[in-house]
């Protein structure tokens, strides 16, 4: 379920980067601090027949901006990822999912560090899971807001 409120958002980030557009990345859930994606297996098959490792690093890499904007003002700052680190644990033969939370807690951390920095990382530990919900990748990243 995509909130109301984050309706314009999802057109923007769908479309906004051409390759993730292309890799058929859609935001599925989006609410206040909360995003899930799916990415669909057909046009991400490599050789084996299986999904391309390169798209699922891309929907771990992707994921940090559209929570990002689920999260923080996008008016007053903008988000960059600074490193991720993936581990693949099997092939993935069916479209795949991944979601992540930040609690308010967090989210106000982040937000003062960047007020008076004028930047603050947040980490992310994910889980990239096929349709049976078995754990494909996991990655674990750094992203990083900065002031506008």
């Amino acid at each position: 379920m995509i909130d109301e409120k984050y309706q314009d958002h999802v057109k923007m980030l769908e479309g906004i980067i051409k390759i993730v557009e292309k890799m058929g990345i859609r935001v599925v859930e989006m609410r206040d601090r909360h995003v899930k994606l799916l990415m669909p297996l057909e046009p991400n098959i490599n050789h084996i027949g299986t999904i391309y490792a390169g798209s699922l690093f891309s929907i771990g890499e992707f994921i940090g901006g559209v929570l990002f904007l689920a999260s923080f003002d996008h008016t007053r700052f903008y988000p960059i990822v600074k490193s991720i680190n993936i581990q693949f644990r099997r092939p993935a033969a069916t479209d795949v999912t991944v979601e992540s939370t930040l609690s308010g807690a967090e989210v106000d951390a982040i937000q003062r560090e960047a007020e008076a920095k004028g930047k603050a990382d947040w980490k992310m530990a994910l889980d990239v899971r096929d349709l049976a919900g078995e754990v494909c990748c996991l990655l674990q990243g750094v992203w990083q807001m900065r002031k506008a």
